[in-house]
């Protein structure tokens, strides 16, 4: 049986997030998906007896759904278990999930699946774990963020040091993501993007801040030697001049994709079998229906 090839280095990922939250970190997006993911949850008309919060790495999410009045039970599961929130924890690798099957109604998830090197295998995961009609709620970092801090990089690499290394990691694309969804056997599932730029002084504002939230390199094929000083200043160059607005800050796109999916139930919508509407499109439509190989005006 062949292995999922690793990606990304998840002790160092582990190591860079403990490390930003002793220094302060940014919670800046996060807590904006927090807030997001609290409303998209005020839409759905039940209540959640059993929750787990999986691998967010803050307490943002978990404060915001634990004010919502919409679970009875909500669960911590993270591979740095923390106590701060007074919460049940439970520690948890998110490619190796320990609940049994059919034992959770909803699993949330914050800015964290975009660093598991095995997704289809941890949404296969999370929807066994599901009771029926259970749901999955996760925001995930998207394929379009950090295109300018890419893009500078790779271009300054190029002139300066005559080839490129890995900085910005893959994340997924949205046109990906939905298929993920089905083959982990997910109905009705839902995929969509929100895309928030953020204005920086300079390009060495936007890596402080990455650091801040424990997310700078972690790919395992990542340049081990230190960053030579004129391929920075090449690419803070680049950066500047490419995408700075007219006051001359600059911008920075994160895209925040969401996954929506239920866990199977007879109870859930249907789609029609082929032939069995009661009215036709072109009557729908106002049109005229015209049979194959008929051309407009014959």
């Amino acid at each position: 049986m062949s292995q999922t090839p690793a990606i990304f280095d998840r002790r160092l990922l582990r190591a860079r997030q403990r490390r930003a939250r002793m220094l302060g970190p940014a919670t800046f997006l996060l807590d904006r998906v927090a807030e997001e993911m609290g409303e998209r949850l005020s839409v759905v008309l039940r209540r959640f007896e059993r929750a787990v919060d999986l691998g967010t790495p803050s307490d943002a999410l978990r404060r915001v759904l634990a004010d919502s009045g919409k679970m009875a039970t909500l669960v911590s599961a993270s591979p740095s278990v923390t106590a701060d929130t007074g919460l049940p924890a439970v520690r948890a690798d998110e490619e190796a999930l320990p609940f049994a099957d059919a034992s959770l109604d909803l699993v949330v998830s914050a800015l964290a699946l975009q660093f598991v090197n095995d997704l289809p295998g941890t949404l296969i995961q999370i929807r066994r774990a599901l009771k029926a009609d259970g749901l999955l709620l996760a925001a995930m970092i998207g394929g379009e963020s950090l295109s300018e801090l890419r893009e500078a990089f790779a271009e300054a690499e190029s002139e300066v040091e005559g080839g490129l290394s890995p900085r910005v990691a893959p994340f997924a694309d949205i046109r990906d993501l939905g298929a993920l969804l089905q083959r982990a056997g997910f109905a009705l599932p839902v995929v969509d993007s929100d895309r928030l730029t953020v204005r920086y002084d300079n390009p060495l504002a936007l890596m402080r801040d990455l650091r801040a939230m424990g997310a700078t390199n972690i790919l395992i094929e990542r340049r081990r030697t230190p960053l030579k000083r004129a391929t920075l200043r090449r690419m803070l160059e680049i950066y500047a001049r490419r995408f700075a607005d007219a006051d001359g800050r600059l911008r920075a796109t994160f895209e925040i994709v969401w996954l929506t999916g239920w866990a199977p139930h007879e109870s859930q919508q249907k789609p029609l079998k082929p032939g069995s509407a009661s009215h036709r499109l072109a009557d729908a439509l106002g049109a005229q229906e015209m049979s194959t190989g008929e051309k407009a005006g014959d």
